[in-house]
């Protein structure tokens, strides 16, 4: 099960260079990983655990106080859809080979998240923890919105992809919420424990079950949350193949049939699902009859039959459950095949308009074939796979003892009126695709100009759809091969009482209600489609219960005016009022909670050591005098100061790993303030009045009293024994190093980390662009070098003129320092597991050297230093961190476990090698690459754009002195040209 997820996952890599290195064909080569995987999960029925009704389950202990454990367990119910996900995933790719006609840069990112999305489907039915499941369908929701927006260029995709992000995140939030809440009044967090638990008492069940249910229904596009699949059919058809019939959509469905058994029995589940699933059967039934393109026309199909089967899965009974199950299965094939069919029709002839096509039945007949019997299927026709399962949805409801009486009576109309719904939008989708139309058609009647000059199918196009429809008539023909794999799960999640006979799918269970209803289904749909000229009467200007789709722009708008008038309200446009306001509230509300509050008793020690009073009375100092002086420079100089003496207390607690990295930290602050400050005039301008330097030297005397009061009784308020106790001994055991700082960083507190470095890039990255605007920030790697030629000291040239200007004591000195700082930048990092040091200390220390041969040599100069994109640098090393998170998931063991190797190197003796200094590797890099960034944008792009402006100075000085010399000489040759003709004459 994990080596599957794995090698999804690997393919999911690899894919966009396949796609770039081979092309189009490389779709054929992913295909076989899912392709090997539908191969697998279809042995675990047959010859594995699955056919028994046992599970595979694989446990990762993680966090389990939180429940946070990464628990993967395929059962039966899991494999089911798992077939789905990989059998039409595989098959997708396939056709995918033939749809596209070029091999642009987009696709090969396409391919990766058709492929990612299959690792996540595939990993959201696996998964047996709510939270871990939860994971996977946000995952979902982002690779939706990926490959609806893929041609990014239209307005209509880019607004379909956020609908639908925006849609099914919302949903999955409240999800989350439902799931949270259902734990914490049951305390049970994995699907496997909620049959040992009575959901009937378990506290706020019903408000658990509408969050949870919130979820499910947005994600299968149930109403009112029905409108983002319609729009989405903007994205390229094999996605509507894929995910919008057998994937996504699927994900809905699959956590109410896994919640359903144990939950129907709260009348909640009932009355929320039952309902919303009948009226979107019939009203995307209605909706389908009105449109003209053949993607939203099986779109709006989609919804309704996910309408019918979300309502028949609900019940929770064994017979429903088989029936729902085999309704999903046979929605997968046909509705694929139906999209696969559409994409070949759109690609052969140009259009989806059903105004544009006529006689497309003689052009392409094989084509039609297949269309007709997916459409057969959809409509309940036998011996295709969709009747069988419809007519057992129509024989489990009409005698299911859960739904006795009207409810039963009313949802068996329902499933019957949207029935007939199906049957005549299955013709209507055929014969707006391949009948020859009438004369008085807006085609002219015979074949369209759209299919008159069409070009060939090719078998890439439609051999997927041949073997989906092959599966689903063998599948109608002889239903035990399916109903032998649904069985296994349905006997043992409900178990038989002795003596009682199961349901099972049959082609034909003789004459019957069911066999009655069926024919009565196939009669009134076909008769609505020959009268289809009136249903014109019935269809209103404006919807009967208004557009959901206008509503969700409604809402938008609502939000984004409210929050307009929010923000102008509270943001008025003066940063001091703004900082103002937050230092009052940090004031008054922390002491107002201390004074209403229980309070503890104080004990405060002014100091252990005279060393710390002075630096105290330092930091007291500076601060006032950083706030009374003009000159900018002498108050970054104070301010630094401040930060240096709080070094230095750190250290006289014994925190040398505090006090090098405030040392570290504050130098590079310095020198970023420089970069700012030497483009800013040398003192400030503004000066503030009497009253208002009154007002804000009382309340920064109030913040800092508030705080220190606050953080007095903080520290006191301590009951339990301090955890740092304990650290040291932990650090050592778990993390194998003696500085429990560093070992807290990479190992016991390490997804803080993960978290904090993740933020550090994608807040460097967001400066960066701010600053560069829309020129690009990258830049060719190249071999650094610090070789020099001739008489220089640093590598850059001096063509440029500050190179030519630059000491050359300056240059002494940053040749001599350079390397010995690289070096001992590198002792930080190897020696801060066990001393201190670490990857941040290493990463300052090295950026301190590489501002020092900015500041040496200019932007030319930090190029040869590092001639490496810092974008490159932080993705590597984020790229490091995540590596050492993850690989010990493959060993079996939790995320971030250290491993310690014991070696003996020559020259160097008895060596510990933590993998954590993989982690630590990649913050190192993460350092260097964020202080590249800074110096590159802040330094040298403004050197850059004033050199660039100055070079644009001299040109219009250049241009301007010769425009006057030429009007000089022109002014000086035209009396010499009016007196040589008086010469002549005299």
């Amino acid at each position: 099960m994990l080596v599957l997820l794995g090698a999804l996952t690997l393919a999911a890599v690899l894919a966009p260079l396949l796609i770039r290195s081979l092309g189009r064909p490389a779709f054929g080569l992913l295909a076989l990983v899912p392709l090997a995987g539908f191969a697998w999960v279809l042995g675990q029925f047959f010859s594995g655990p699955l056919g028994r009704g046992e599970a595979l389950v694989s446990h990762t202990g993680w966090l389990s106080s939180l429940n946070m454990n990464i628990v993967f367990r395929l059962d039966g119910l899991a494999g089911i859809f798992s077939l789905i996900i990989l059998g039409v995933g595989a098959l997708v790719l396939l056709y995918c080979w033939g749809y596209f006609d070029s091999n642009p840069r987009r696709l090969s990112l396409f391919g990766g998240h058709m492929v990612a999305f299959s690792m996540a489907m595939f990993g959201l039915v696996a998964s047996d923890s709510f939270l871990l499941m939860y994971i996977f369908w946000e995952i979902t929701s982002v690779l939706s919105f990926l490959l609806v927006g893929y041609y990014g260029e239209r307005a209509s995709s880019r607004r379909a992809a956020g609908q639908a992000l925006m849609i099914t995140t919302l949903g999955g939030l409240a999800m989350l919420v439902g799931f949270i809440l259902l734990g914490q009044s049951s305390g049970v967090w994995y699907f496997s424990d909620l049959g040992s638990i009575d959901p009937t008492a378990v506290p706020h069940i019903t408000a658990a079950i509408i969050l949870i249910l919130a979820g499910a229904l947005s994600k299968s596009a149930i109403a009112p949350a029905h409108f983002w699949l319609p729009g989405a059919m903007a994205a390229p058809t094999p996605v509507s193949a894929y995910l919008h019939s057998a994937a996504m959509v699927k994900a809905g469905i699959y956590l109410v049939a896994r919640l359903a058994p144990d939950l129907h029995a709260v009348q909640t589940w009932h009355l929320v699902i039952i309902p919303v699933g009948i009226f979107t059967m019939l009203m995307s039934g209605w909706m389908a009859l009105r449109q003209k393109d053949l993607k939203l026309i099986l779109a709006y199909g989609t919804v309704s039959q996910l309408g019918f089967i979300m309502a028949v899965i609900s019940v929770g009974s064994r017979e429903a459950m088989l029936a729902g199950l085999a309704l999903t299965c046979a929605h997968s094939l046909f509705k694929a095949t139906l999209f696969m069919v559409v994409g070949a029709i759109d690609h052969a002839t140009g259009t989806r308009n059903t105004q544009e096509l006529s006689g497309l039945w003689r052009a392409q007949p094989y084509v039609f074939a297949l269309a007709a019997l997916a459409a057969a299927s959809m409509a309940g026709i036998p011996p295709l796979f969709g009747f069988v399962a419809k007519e057992a949805a129509l024989e489990a409801i009409l005698h299911e003892e859960l739904l006795v009486g009207m409810p039963g009576r009313l949802m068996l109309v329902g499933m019957v009126l949207g029935s007939v719904l199906t049957m005549t939008y299955s013709c209507f989708f055929l014969y707006g695709a391949f009948a020859t139309k009438p004369t008085d058609h807006p085609t002219g009647g015979g074949a369209s100009p759209a299919v008159a000059s069409m070009h060939p199918i090719g078998p890439t196009l439609y051999a997927a759809p041949t073997i989906l429809m092959a599966a689903t008539l063998v599948l109608g023909i002889h239903p035990p091969l399916l109903g032998g794999i649904l069985d296994s799960y349905l006997d043992g999640a409900f178990p038989l009482p002795p003596g009682q006979k199961a349901a099972h799918l049959a082609l034909w269970h003789g004459f019957g209600v069911p066999l009655l209803l069926s024919a009565v289904i196939v009669g009134a749909g076909a008769l609505v489609f020959w009268q289809r000229h009136l249903l014109r009467y019935l269809h209103l200007e404006e919807p009967a219960l208004g557009s959901a789709d206008d509503a969700y722009d409604a809402t938008l708008m609502f939000l984004r005016k409210a929050s307009l008038r929010l923000t102008a309200s509270t943001q008025r446009g003066s940063l001091m009022v703004n900082i103002g306001i937050i230092f009052a509230v940090l004031t008054l509300l922390p002491l107002a909670a201390l004074i209403a509050g229980a309070r503890n008793d104080v004990r405060m020690e002014v100091w252990r050591s005279p060393w710390q009073a002075v630096l105290a009375t330092i930091i007291v100092v500076m601060a006032i005098g950083a706030t009374r002086t003009h000159n900018r420079l002498s108050g970054v100089i104070m301010v630094g100061v401040t930060g240096y003496s709080l070094a230095m207390i750190f250290a006289l607690h014994g925190a040398p790993d505090l006090a090098l990295t405030q040392v570290l930290v504050e130098t590079i602050v310095m020198v970023i303030f420089m970069l700012v400050l030497r483009k800013l005039p040398a003192n400030t301008e503004w000066r503030g009045t009497p009253k208002g330097n009154r007002n804000r030297a009382w309340l920064s005397i109030a913040v800092g009293l508030s705080v220190t009061v606050v953080a007095l009784f903080a520290l006191n308020a301590r009951r339990a024994e301090s955890i740092s106790r304990y650290i040291p001994d932990l650090a050592y055991e778990i993390g194998h190093g003696a500085n429990a700082v560093n070992v807290l960083l990479v190992d016991i507190r390490a997804w803080d980390t993960l978290g904090e470095i993740s933020v550090l890039v994608i807040a460097a990255t967001g400066v960066a662009s701010l600053i560069y605007g829309t020129r690009s920030f990258s830049r060719a790697s190249r071999r650094p070098t610090l070789s020099t030629v001739g008489r220089r000291w640093l590598a850059a040239g001096i063509d440029s003129e500050k190179a030519q200007n630059r000491s050359l004591m300056v240059d002494v000195i940053t040749r001599i320092s350079f390397p010995s700082m690289i070096v001992l930048s590198m002792y930080f990092f190897f020696a801060g597991h066990n001393a201190p040091g670490g990857g941040f200390a290493g990463g300052l220390v090295a950026a301190l050297a590489l501002s020092l041969r900015y500041l040496a040599g200019g932007r030319e100069e930090l190029e040869e230093a590092l001639p490496i994109d810092a974008g490159r640098l932080l993705g590597s090393g984020l790229l490091l961190s995540a590596l050492a998170a993850i690989w010990p998931m493959f060993l079996g063991r939790p995320p971030l476990t250290t491993e310690v190797w014991d070696l003996t190197l020559p020259l160097v003796g008895e060596t510990h090698l933590p993998s954590a200094l993989l982690f630590d590797a990649g913050v190192y890099l993460i350092v260097i690459g964020l202080i590249m960034h800074i110096l590159t944008s802040l330094g040298g792009q403004i050197d850059q754009d004033e050199a660039a402006r100055r070079q644009r100075a001299r040109d219009r000085a250049r241009s301007m002195a010769r425009e006057a010399q030429r009007r000089r000489a022109s002014a000086t040759a035209t009396p010499t040209a009016a007196t040589a003709p008086g010469k002549e004459n005299r």
